[in-house]
């Protein structure tokens, strides 16, 4: 699935995050010490090997809706972006930190020159926000941020599961023919 807003084609993949070789950047939903964990943190150190913690530990801590960027090291990428969800029920005000983590992770890209980035759903797994409203969240702030990009044409949404893929794909087909969601 894809849309073009602005010349940025905005997609939805079902796939793994850690193998985006096409991608210049990946985006890390991290923890708030940058370090190997579950989820997308753990595939995304365990591919890219011992450097990238290495790395990250002079950036550490970030706060919820930050995001940092390091080299990939053994990712097949140019670039990791660390972001850090907001706990759902926890850190308020959920959608505003989770915009943040979206709009955050776009800037360090302009910044960098990348034209190219892959996202995984931040804070739907261990973090527990609510998959269909992250949905529309992630997808409303890159849809927001597009008309503003100058080097990012391509945002990519890999996405882990059948489920998570087909949420994030029918919210964007609504987001994009102007359905409300």
């Amino acid at each position: 699935m894809e849309k073009e807003i602005s010349g940025v084609r905005i997609q939805c993949i079902k796939g793994d995050i850690a193998a985006q070789g096409d991608m210049d950047a990946v985006v890390n939903a991290a923890n708030a010490e940058l370090m190997p964990g579950g989820g997308v943190a753990g595939a995304i150190h365990r591919a890219a090997g011992p450097g990238l913690a290495e790395e990250c530990t002079s950036l550490a801590p970030i706060k919820p809706g930050e995001a940092v960027i390091t080299g990939a090291h053994h990712l097949p990428n140019r670039y990791v972006i660390h972001c850090l969800g907001p706990v759902y029920g926890v850190d308020k005000p959920e959608e505003k930190l989770l915009a943040n983590c979206y709009r955050n992770a776009l800037k360090r890209s302009e910044e960098k020159g990348i034209r190219s980035v892959a996202f995984p759903a931040i804070s739907t797994g261990a973090f527990g926000y609510p998959l269909e409203e992250a949905a529309q969240v992630a997808l409303r702030t890159v849809m927001k941020e597009a008309p503003s990009l100058r080097f990012v044409k391509i945002i990519r949404f890999v996405l882990f599961s059948t489920r998570d893929y087909a949420v994030f794909e029918e919210i964007l087909a609504q987001l994009a023919s102007g359905e409300h969601v």
